[in-house]
């Protein structure tokens, strides 16, 4: 028997093989995922918010942990999960007034405790805080609790999927791997420079009473958005 009758159809036509989207698959997926982290959105705004009301290495550890709970999406989405949710308008709901909720209480402790950054920046205090954990937790929270993550999944990463070399859970699990690394790198970029602009308005301490609560109020107007959202 010829080496050819020995291959299997769906590995001989199109040379599709192995368990990895196509190379013109790749390109419209990165594309496609640029433009969509690059849109200001939930974590965008969280990521920036968090920089300027608790400073860097919390916002970093945010955009960590947001990064994750996205991927943790994805990886719902790649085993059916995502599918419940986009089709029960109950679990949807469910999950946009939880994670919006989480948002504006967020925004709230913010604006409520704004002075004390400005009294551990002139040094009459110090900036109470829960720690590493707690900031990573925060963004673990935001990022599992973004319905609109999950339909972006839903609808996107099966177009993405090169359907010939199957396994195709597992390649959807690959692509929002990927997808979670470039939000990481993005939103730790907005990060920093979103600590940039709160460190230069620190060098007269009181300004970052009228910070915290810009920041604060910026994650309460988004929470509002996430409820006001179809």
């Amino acid at each position: 028997m010829s080496e050819a009758r020995k291959t299997p159809a769906r590995f001989r036509a199109g040379e599709q093989t192995g368990t990895v989207p196509t190379s013109s698959q790749w390109v419209a997926f990165l594309v496609a995922s640029i433009l969509f982290i690059q849109v200001p959105g939930p974590s965008l705004l969280f990521t920036i918010g968090r920089a300027l009301t608790v400073g860097r290495r919390e916002a970093l550890l945010s955009v960590a942990g947001n990064a994750i709970g996205v991927t943790t999406q994805a990886l719902l989405v790649a085993v059916g999960l995502g599918a419940v949710v986009a089709a029960s308008v109950t679990a949807y709901t469910v999950i946009k007034l939880a994670g919006a909720a989480y948002v504006i209480w967020l925004g709230i402790q913010a604006i409520r405790h704004r002075r004390e950054a400005r009294e551990a920046m002139a040094g009459h205090g110090a900036l109470v805080t829960a720690g590493r954990g707690h900031a990573l937790r925060v963004g673990v929270l935001v990022g599992l609790t973004n319905p609109k993550t999950i339909l972006f999944f839903v609808a996107f990463l099966p177009q993405f999927v090169n359907t010939g070399a199957g396994h195709v859970d597992a390649q959807m699990a690959v692509l929002g791997t990927v997808f979670g690394a470039m939000a990481l790198c993005s939103d730790s970029v907005w990060a920093l420079l979103a600590a940039r602009a709160r460190e230069w308005f620190a060098r007269k301490p009181a300004r970052l009473d009228k910070l915290g609560a810009t920041g604060g109020v910026m994650m309460v107007g988004l929470g509002a958005a996430m409820l006001a959202s179809e």
